[in-house]
């Protein structure tokens, strides 16, 4: 289906990303989805945002609404009609807003799940930490603006980070129908971003070791986005058989060998 588009405001957008062994993203992706890859290794994360003001475009902003959402995401690309792809592949969102929950694959993208998310922001120091009621994801990350990333990152320049989620705006998430995927496009019109100095980080996928073997996942680096008018514009869905990332997190049964 064609989600409508969505205008509104990030208030505050982190995301904190991991790279890992190709090899193991590549298993946990459906078809036609494969890793991007950054200096030889792929990228995935979690994308944790407050929105304000989301409402359907032409609506004014009086009729919008505010929430916290969590999107695991992995950098992805692939082949359509012939042309060059690239996004990310999001198996997993989870949403403070239970009016989010009943309308996720109508007015917006995929199977949102509910979760109760705690948040506390002072100055350049920020802790986000959330727990679904399916008690199916954790995540927990305390971090600080810094000045730059971590010289450990595979990205050689903050710039360099950023031009790459930038490009990665066309997500594809989990709907309720297997094997099908709800298009999403992120415009953003005051695109910045900074760097993010991680204090403590959890992630109950990330540390899932029958998905991650040990040493072929380590948290990479994380950014910051604050203030951002954007919309979210509908792309067409894409059909295809799904892999075991989507039925371990969203809680489906299925088969985890289907596009190995």
């Amino acid at each position: 289906m064609r989600i409508p588009t969505i205008r509104g405001v990030i208030d505050r957008r982190i995301l904190v990303n991991f790279r890992a062994d190709p090899s193991v993203l590549a298993r946990l992706l459906p078809s036609p989805f494969r890793p991007k890859l950054v200096d030889g290794v792929g990228m995935a994360g979690v994308c944790l945002i407050h929105l304000k003001d989301i409402r359907p475009k032409f609506l004014p902003p009086l009729f919008g609404i505010s929430s916290e959402n969590a999107a695991h995401r992995i950098a992805v690309e692939w082949e359509q009609s012939g042309e060059p792809r690239e996004g990310v592949f999001i198996p997993r969102r989870d949403t403070s807003s239970r009016l989010n929950t009943l309308l996720g694959g109508r007015l917006f993208p995929g199977v949102h799940h509910h979760a109760t998310f705690q948040v506390r922001e002072e100055g350049d120091l920020y802790r986000v930490a959330l727990v679904s009621d399916d008690r199916r994801t954790h995540v927990l990350v305390a971090a600080h603006v810094a000045a730059d990333l971590p010289g450990t990152s595979a990205f050689g320049s903050l710039q360099q980070a950023s031009d790459f989620f930038a490009r990665g705006s066309l997500g594809y998430s989990v709907t309720r129908k297997p094997g099908a995927f709800d298009g999403l496009e992120l415009r953003s019109f005051n695109w910045q971003v900074r760097a993010l100095a991680v204090e403590r980080v959890e992630s109950s996928f990330f540390e899932d070791r029958g998905l991650f073997p040990p040493g072929s996942v380590e948290l990479d680096c994380a950014l910051v986005m604050r203030g951002i008018d954007h919309e979210w514009q509908g792309r067409e869905t894409l059909c295809q058989a799904c892999a075991g990332v989507v039925n371990t997190l969203s809680g489906k049964r299925g088969h985890a060998h289907a596009s190995r």
